[in-house]
């Protein structure tokens, strides 16, 4: 992917947009945030209604992000419209659950989106992807499970293809597979894993694959990148959250804090 040829610092991944206060993620304005704010990628989670219907929303969340329970998979097309997300205080906002369709259209051409939970719909995420003309401009992202890269290898194997890694064994199994397979998301517990090496790094670079780290924090209990986190970035120590990414050999950095993480990046060598 010629985008990740040379950067000056790493690409930054908004994280389901960009949120906070009043601003949901996974939202229509956490993606305007996102963009006014410069994210290189924007990541989103996609969701599949009882008809079928892809909407943006991270599956299992109804009862932290929306300000009723009920999982969105009970529901048609018309109910999830219906549908308000809460803001960090669980007040109702104005946004409402986005479709797919819409997400594509207006992140076209402006950053490249990483489509998260892909597994859950992939040949109907895939028949979005296309119908947006977007097959060059997104990241699509599974486990290294056979049946998950059985699905990316019938459906869309032409997609930029990136592998959650945990072990070198799960990139050897992508790159066992016919896949573009563009990149590994490192996912660790110490700074020593084998998938957080130099050499890891290294021998990925060469194949012409970039190394994609999280600095989020998504549940304190599964670790994927041994403390290195936005968490410990905007509580005083940025070298250790962020700038270890960049020292190690990371190509992608995905952040909750974007703003913060660009001006230290650009701020920093």
């Amino acid at each position: 992917m010629d985008w990740l040829k040379h950067p000056q610092r790493p690409y930054l991944a908004a994280h389901r947009g960009v949120s906070g206060g009043n601003i949901p993620c996974n939202s229509e304005a956490a993606f305007r945030a996102a963009m006014a704010q410069g994210a290189d990628i924007i990541e989103l989670d996609v969701t599949k209604a009882r008809d079928g219907t892809l909407f943006v929303f991270h599956p299992g969340m109804e009862h932290a992000h929306l300000t009723s329970p009920l999982p969105l998979r009970l529901l048609k097309k018309s109910g999830v419209l219906r549908r308000r997300y809460g803001n960090q205080d669980r007040a109702e906002t104005v946004y409402g659950v986005m479709l797919l369709d819409d997400a594509l259209e207006l992140l076209r051409g402006r950053c490249i989106v990483n489509i998260d939970k892909f597994w859950t719909a992939p040949e109907a995420i895939t028949a979005c992807i296309r119908r947006h003309g977007m097959a060059d401009d997104v990241l699509i992202k599974t486990s290294s499970a056979p049946h998950d890269l059985s699905a990316v290898e019938a459906v869309a194997p032409d997609l930029p293809f990136v592998v959650m890694a945990r072990s070198p064994k799960d990139a050897q199994a992508a790159a066992r597979r016919r896949l573009n397979f563009v990149g590994v998301e490192a996912l660790f517990k110490t700074g020593d894993a084998p998938v957080a090496s130099e050499a890891f790094i290294a021998a990925q670079h060469e194949r012409g694959r970039f190394l994609w780290g999280n600095a989020i924090v998504y549940n304190r209990r599964d670790v994927i990148s041994a403390g290195h986190t936005d968490d410990a970035a905007v509580t005083g120590d940025p070298d250790f959250g962020w700038g270890w990414f960049r020292d190690r050999g990371f190509d992608v950095v995905q952040t909750d804090w974007l703003l913060a993480a660009k001006t230290y990046f650009e701020g920093t060598k």
